[in-house]
């Protein structure tokens, strides 16, 4: 009796032993596969790992979407794979632990992509869990799941209007609307917001900015001026006239009325070609915060915020959408001054004739930001 009570006791401790090497171990194979680089760097020492921890039981899969976090784009595409492989086995078996997949799900510090591939896997066993999950994500920082939070209640208005509900629908549709940054969502609820009576700010719910100076045209004959630090580079000065590529030009006032924030250069002003214009705006910020810079434009550009060069692109014509560029940005509180450089060839074919902008603030996960311009923060600024 004794000898078996020994060998039990052996035995609880030998396994205990191995669950804590086995956590080890996984974690470690995590850590060399977040490792892997651009052009080849550590993929032998990843694809090791992988293999390793792709052979791991399903204690293997939180602590694999737990490594998301701070990986980049190739290790995430690592872990990913190996994570599939062990749910897939984890499903045979029935092993698959749904409530910490749920849980690591609701868990909003998580990578958007670890928590959407973790819904994804729970609902191949647990289709009801979508109705637990998603109608809580409609202002989620996941992209996807809010998404999918917004479908649903585009889906519940248009059926209700369809039942001739149509206040009820329209309560639906603007609550939708609070979720929705995907253009074809937006367009989807404004349209029959619309018809129903209901005034919707676009550019409010954005975050475009509308309000712009502008100064120019610069030359930019053989794409010189994109490298070429006109005036406004060095000092903006609202009240100054400067030299410009056709004589003296003075700072303007301008403003977009365009749903999307659109300020159409070449249609509001002139059609120039080899031109540099520069446009500023101020964002009000009321505390310290990162936010991103979204950006749409055909044309080659540069970005600064408050003196500083944050992002720069030297591409014409390559089309235009909402949201094309995302340029993230750490907004002082009080005033801060964005200047847009935009440069314009002088291509004659008539799809490079395009010379327009759009701009928006917008947290990362794309809901949209407005200048909170305040007695409290304007003072924070001269």
């Amino acid at each position: 009796m004794k000898r078996s009570s020994f060998l039990f006791c052996l035995m609880f401790l030998f396994s205990s032993l191995m669950t804590v090497w086995g956590a080890d171990d996984i974690e470690q194979q995590i850590t060399q596969i977040k490792q892997v680089q651009k052009e080849g760097q550590g993929n032998l020492t990843a694809s090791q790992a992988v293999q390793k921890l792709s052979k791991s039981n399903a204690s293997a899969l939180i602590p694999i979407l737990s490594g998301f976090k701070d990986a980049n784009p190739i290790a995430v595409n690592w872990l990913r794979g190996a994570f599939e492989a062990i749910a897939a086995n984890a499903i045979k078996q029935k092993t698959l632990p749904t409530q910490k997949l749920e849980k690591f799900i609701q868990d909003k510090s998580q990578n958007p992509r670890a928590r959407r591939l973790a819904y994804e896997t729970l609902i191949k066993v647990d289709p009801q869990a979508a109705d637990r999950i998603i109608p809580g994500m409609l202002n989620d920082a996941s992209v996807t799941l809010r998404r999918d939070a917004v479908q649903r209640l585009i889906d519940e208005a248009k059926s209700l209007e369809k039942a001739g509900k149509k206040n009820q629908a329209k309560k639906v549709y603007q609550q939708a609307l609070t979720g929705a940054t995907d253009s074809d969502q937006v367009k989807a609820i404004v349209k029959p917001l619309r018809a129903l009576g209901d005034k919707i700010d676009l550019q409010k719910h954005f975050g475009f900015l509308s309000d712009w100076m502008i100064v120019g045209p610069f030359d930019n004959r053989d794409k010189k001026g994109y490298d070429t630090v006109y005036s406004p580079e060095d000092k903006i000065d609202f009240s100054s006239t400067l030299e410009g590529k056709e004589g003296k030009v003075k700072w303007k006032s301008v403003n977009t009325e365009d749903d999307y924030g659109i300020f159409d250069i070449a249609k509001s002003i002139s059609p120039y070609k080899g031109a540099v214009m520069y446009c500023v705006a101020d964002f009000y910020s009321p505390q310290e915060q990162s936010l991103e810079i979204r950006l749409g434009t055909p044309n080659a550009w540069k970005i600064w915020v408050n003196g500083k060069l944050l992002f720069a692109r030297n591409e014409y014509h390559r089309g235009m959408v909402v949201d094309q560029y995302s340029v993230p940005v750490k907004f002082k509180p009080g005033k801060n001054v964005i200047l847009l450089k935009l440069c314009q060839n002088e291509q004659t074919d008539s799809w490079a004739q395009r010379y327009q902008f759009q701009l928006r603030i917008a947290r990362p996960s794309g809901i949209g930001v407005l200048s909170q311009k305040a007695e409290a923060t304007t003072q924070l600024s001269p």
